[in-house]
């Protein structure tokens, strides 16, 4: 009489013939069943399987779970004011344009690759994303007087278009120089006609 791996006493010498197990083998070792309600080392939720149900961690291998930050795209603005501080270095004796007496601020999105900004003109055919046709009008903006180009990394440039009385950056008295571009960054302003400035800004800047 033999032995079968589960113990049983058995008549046959093949398979024994209590459960059929083949005599001889080694009876494969019952998995230990896994420990629950041990709480996880990192969120502390207690423990249901391998994984933590809260945060994904590994028990078996003491692995926390690898995150990847989410990348957050930040928006950039112009905001558009009646700015009397550029208007009076800008002003000269013989100059007849009068500061606006009320002239809310603007706000415009910069989306796309590229942001037109000059004067509203239907037998033209120009209708730019920053639109400031007014009222009140200044009179010293071109129709196409600079384009906000989209730079890599989230970046913007200013290009002077050829506009009438050019265009200038952060109170400085000479104008950029036409058809180059300038690179901006987020708290920039962009000076243009005779009293009107757009700031940058961008929203998750350092």
């Amino acid at each position: 009489m033999q032995t079968c791996p589960a113990g049983h006493d058995s008549t046959a010498t093949d398979y024994c013939d209590v459960c059929g197990l083949l005599l001889g083998a080694t009876e494969s070792p019952t998995p230990a069943p896994e420990p629950e309600g041990e709480p996880c080392p990192l969120c502390g939720e207690p423990r249901t399987g391998r994984f933590c149900e809260g945060c994904s961690y590994d028990f078996v291998a003491g692995v926390a779970p690898v995150v990847t930050p989410a990348v957050v795209a930040s928006t950039w603005t112009a905001t558009v004011v009646a700015d009397r501080a550029y208007y009076d270095t800008m002003r000269s004796e013989d100059d007849d344009v009068e500061f606006p007496a009320y002239c809310p601020a603007r706000e415009f999105p910069l989306r796309g690759s590229q942001v037109r900004v000059g004067r509203f003109s239907a037998s033209k055919g120009i209708d730019p994303e920053i639109d400031l046709t007014g009222p009140p009008q200044d009179p010293g903006i071109s129709h196409l007087h600079v384009l906000l180009l989209s730079r890599p990394e989230n970046g913007w440039a200013i290009l002077d278009l050829g506009s009438t009385n050019g265009t200038r950056l952060n109170g400085a008295t000479d104008p950029i120089p036409r058809g180059e571009t300038v690179p901006v960054r987020s708290g920039d302003r962009i000076h243009l006609g005779a009293w009107t400035t757009l700031t940058l800004k961008q929203d998750n800047a350092s």
